[in-house]
């Protein structure tokens, strides 16, 4: 890097810091950063392709081959890290607003909103794109494999949409139980895993998993509340991260539940669609960490080099997550009319392909960013948009969503 260029970038990041208000709690801001990152570079490393002898694309895993790389899904998976977060701010939003005189409804609205322009961004551009890449030669099969992948991510928004929808009910348990609002749903995921996974297994209904959805990923939200409520204090953490990690072993070594975080494919049983007893266990450790470490991240952040990254990320949070499986196709697809390109098409299942791959994070961040350049006015209000622009995207929308589903 020049020293011209250098010192612009030092100048930027002291700009950044100069501008953050005193009372702004960094910690937060850090840690949702990096639950962030940690989504896309999950989705890169764990997810690969395959392709077939026509030349389209298939969606592969390299934990179908190497299940010894599961421990890395347990650094990767942190979505109890983001609710835990989400729930935080949530209380702290939904006060201030109060104490401003806005409404519940008002406040929620405003919340809806800011989830949902990237979310109808995304799926009316790919809505579209598909017609391009169709009339450009891109196989059927490929642009089914591209949509699965631009529509998984997205159940995130959904679900966190329907949560914090429940922020005033979060917060009322709070005040009556404290802490211990979170252990009924605790609870009650492990009730539906016992009955899925337990000696009447059988006779239960597939759809049976489908209950843990809303408790499962809940659970660290109400967390982040009672921590936002100030009633979840050190004590409290070092609890959850003693009894969440005691756990997090037995149902592994004891009841010899899936070791990866993620689906892998092939295998019966999954953690995380819908969350399993698993998946609220490594929450509940990380919760624990996240909140012991909360002192020591806040005064890393006071430097403006590492403050600066994190403010970027938390600005462009939306973005991330709705575009980065559009970074790794905007490689992918290109490099499949190239024939087997090492880390990109070929099958993950060698240890040269995770060199590859690693390789090609650079690539796909940059590409990231630059898809992001122009993604990102989809998170600012929609003012200049008419009404029929607006249902033009959503019809462009739920047809995407519908062909991706695999309904049509």
């Amino acid at each position: 890097m020049s020293l011209p260029l250098l010192q612009r970038v030092r100048g930027t990041a002291a700009a950044i810091d100069a501008q953050t208000p005193a009372h702004r709690d960094r910690s937060i801001d850090g840690l949702r950063a990096l639950a962030l990152l940690a989504v896309p570079t999950g989705h890169w490393l764990l997810g690969g392709f395959t392709l077939d002898s026509g030349g389209a694309l298939h969606n592969a895993s390299p934990l179908t081959s190497f299940g010894f790389f599961a421990p890395l899904s347990w650094v990767l998976q942190m979505l109890g890290i983001f609710f835990l977060v989400g729930g935080h701010a949530s209380a702290l939003s939904y006060r201030r607003a109060v104490a401003r005189g806005r409404t519940t409804g008002a406040w929620l609205r405003g919340r809806v909103a800011r989830l949902g322009r990237p979310v109808l961004g995304v799926t009316a551009v790919w809505a579209a794109l598909l017609l391009v890449l169709h009339t450009l030669g891109v196989p059927g099969t490929t642009l089914r494999t591209a949509s699965t992948l631009v529509i998984q991510p997205l159940w995130f928004v959904g679900v966190y949409t329907v949560i914090t929808a429940l922020t005033p009910w979060c917060i009322q348990a709070v005040e009556r139980l404290g802490a211990w609002a979170a252990l009924p749903l605790l609870g009650a995921v492990a009730v539906v895993d016992f009955l899925r996974y337990g000696p009447f297994a059988e006779a239960m209904p597939s759809w049976l998993s489908l209950l843990n959805l809303l408790p499962g990923w809940m659970f660290a939200y109400q967390l982040g509340v009672a921590w936002g409520e100030k009633k979840l204090s050190r004590r409290g953490a070092r609890l959850l991260l003693a009894g969440g990690s005691a756990l997090f072993a037995a149902l592994l070594l004891v009841f010899h539940y899936p070791a990866s975080m993620v689906g892998v494919p092939g295998e019966a049983r999954t953690n995380s669609h819908p969350p399993s007893l698993l998946v609220l266990a490594l929450a509940a450790a990380q919760s624990g960490a996240a909140i012991l470490l909360r002192d020591r991240i806040g005064r890393l952040l006071r430097r403006p080099a590492l403050w600066a990254p994190v403010v970027v990320i938390n600005l462009s949070a939306m973005t991330i997550l709705c575009w980065h499986q559009t970074a790794l196709l905007a490689a992918a697809v290109p490099g499949s009319f190239l024939g087997a390109v090492p880390g990109l098409t070929t099958g993950p299942d060698t240890l040269g392909w995770t060199a590859a791959r690693i390789a090609w994070l650079p690539v796909l961040a940059a590409l990231l960013v630059l898809i992001g350049r122009y993604a990102r006015g989809f998170e600012a209000p929609w003012q200049r948009a008419s009404h029929v622009r607006r249902a033009l995207a959503g019809v462009l929308a739920a047809g995407f969503a519908i062909f991706a589903l695999g309904l049509a």
